[in-house]
């Protein structure tokens, strides 16, 4: 069954903050092969692993210069295979991160690449020369600054659209393909089973936005050849092996994600979009400290659901490794009542819909951000070099405002460890860890949730048998209900047969349901109160699942 992913339910594991083995702070992949029990009674079915290759140690990972090794600190090819061989006799697939837009500018292609202009990897890389002396175009990268890089072997400048140390592959060269779908061929040969893409989109640039020419740049996501890339590494890999696809593509329409994710099979299985993840920005973008516009995430997540509807798959998230923890986003973490019901709504608010939910590690206990008091204290290069930026260079913010920012939508809030206990190090490292332990772990951990049938993470694996026993949440279409009120998220799925009813309190006040919201005396699924409550209203935070 090819579209198994449809019925999949995926845990996303950042290995470096999942669990140590070996006393040095830094989770390894012995770690993620000792809680393998945890994630398969969860109930998910496929593991998400952050990048374990080789890498130069600026962006987590998502610099890397040896594909086919693993990172010393995370152990080695054979502590892979052994948590490959043991997720699998658990029936967990694995899923591995692609990182192929960029390497790092440790990798031997890009070293060979810089070291003269008619080198034979010299077209490897996108390199320009300078345009009346200094940088080819104005291109940014994400991570502040420049796109571009001099590099004074040439004299030339090198393209990276994060880090400099994260050069750019020049997708237009046909090598440098066939030695990506190689690769790719040799990690699926072992047994892996699929990819999640790292900013795939990037990949077909198109040539104006790259050119010497002095100019702004341009949109370097979703260009034509881009899709044209895609079914060739479909028709020469994906499509020889029985895998999950995810890309992740920042700043894409839906119209865009129904030719990657067609149901037709021609490219990917599923992307990510970014959108929802963008409703609270603003002037300084994530560093906005904008409250959440209720309406239009609604608007976003439904105009998603219903155009995909039939066409393309969804996939469904609201935490990972680049994005705070939803509880203290989208939330409450003010109080224990409070998480604990926002965090159990939150989930059944996202795992009703259409698609493939993603859970990422902690988020099943409802962990929170952390209080971080200073720059000093993060780990992320895009927050450091925001800082630099908007505090220091332009002095756009004060050091409170990003610092507020960054407790907020900081990468680091989803990065500190896992919370396992509430002893030393909330049971994540014997050593030093690597980033600080959020002191609520001594409330907020896997153990004392374990036994707990009123804990968030009873909630998740109730939740995940739902999905299994309703083929609705996996088929039905979606009808958003209530659009502009701006604290119930409300919607039904229906597939002929059954009508499930889905109604969500974003606040901590009573919110009226209206006649077409409110709960018709249907099957009480799930909800995060002890009582199913009145019919047309919601408590505080509260959400209720019904089968109709």
């Amino acid at each position: 069954m090819r579209d198994w992913f449809k019925n999949a339910v995926v845990y996303q594991v950042y290995p470096k903050s999942f669990q140590d083995t070996d006393g040095d702070g830094l989770g390894d992949l012995r770690g993620v092969t000792q809680h393998l029990d945890y994630i398969r009674d969860l109930g998910v079915d496929v593991i998400w692993l952050n990048p374990v290759y080789k890498n130069s140690g600026v962006d987590g990972g998502y610099d890397i210069s040896d594909y086919r090794e693993i990172a010393p600190e995370l152990g080695t090819m054979a502590d892979f295979d052994e948590l490959l061989a043991q997720a699998h006799a658990r029936g967990l697939r694995i899923v591995m991160d692609l990182v192929v837009n960029h390497t790092s500018t440790e990798h031997r292609w890009f070293q060979e690449s810089r070291a003269s202009r008619d080198n034979d990897k010299r077209s490897f890389y996108v390199w320009r020369a300078p345009h009346e002396g200094k940088e080819p175009n104005g291109l940014r990268s994400a991570f502040s600054g420049s796109a571009w890089q001099k590099d004074e072997t040439t004299g030339e400048y090198y393209l990276h659209m994060f880090a400099r140390e994260q050069a750019d592959l020049n997708w237009h060269e046909p090598r440098v393909r066939e030695g990506v779908y190689d690769m790719m061929r040799w990690w699926l040969d072992k047994g892996v089973d699929g990819f999640r893409m790292d900013v795939i989109t990037m990949i077909g640039k198109p040539e104006e936005t790259i050119a010497a020419d002095g100019g702004p740049g341009g949109d370097v996501c979703n260009g034509e050849k881009t899709h044209e890339y895609l079914r060739e590494m479909n028709r020469e890999v994906l499509s020889r092996y029985d895998i999950m696809t995810v890309g992740e593509a920042a700043g894409t329409s839906t119209e865009q994600a129904i030719r990657y994710a067609s149901l037709d099979g021609s490219e990917l299985n599923m992307i990510f979009q970014f959108e929802h993840m963008e409703v609270d920005a603003g002037a300084h973008g994530k560093w906005s400290d904008e409250p959440l516009d209720l309406p239009r995430l609604k608007a976003v997540l439904a105009r998603w659901q219903t155009a995909l509807h039939g066409r393309a798959w969804n996939s469904l998230y609201w935490d990972n490794h680049d994005q705070p923890r939803v509880v203290s986003r989208f939330g409450c973490d003010a109080d224990e009542t409070c998480r604990m019901r926002s965090a159990k709504m939150l989930a059944a608010c996202l795992h009703m819909m259409q698609g493939t939910p993603y859970i990422y590690q902690g988020e099943e206990l409802g962990m929170t951000n952390y209080p971080f008091a200073d720059i000093s204290e993060s780990r992320d290069v895009e927050a450091v070099n925001a800082w630099q930026e908007l505090v220091e260079e332009r002095g756009e913010l004060t050091g409170e405002q990003m610092m507020r920012a960054i407790r907020r939508k900081g990468r680091d809030n989803a990065r500190t460890p896992m919370q396992w206990t509430a002893g030393k190090n909330a049971g994540f490292t014997n050593g030093e860890p690597w980033m600080p332990v959020n002191p609520n772990h001594d409330r907020i951990n896997a153990e004392a949730e374990e036994g707990d049938p009123g804990s968030v993470l009873a909630f998740y694996r109730a939740l995940i048998r739902i999905r299994r026993e309703n083929p609705v949440v996996i088929d039905g279409d979606f009808t958003l209900l209530m659009p502009e009120d701006a604290r119930v998220f409300a919607y039904t799925r229906c597939d002929g047969t059954h009508t499930l009813r889905v109604a969500c309190n974003f606040s901590g006040e009573t919110a009226k349901l209206d006649a077409e919201a409110s709960f018709h005396g249907g099957r009480l699924l799930i909800g995060n109160y002890e009582d199913a409550g009145a019919a047309d209203s919601l408590r505080p935070w509260e959400c209720r699942v019904e089968l109709e």
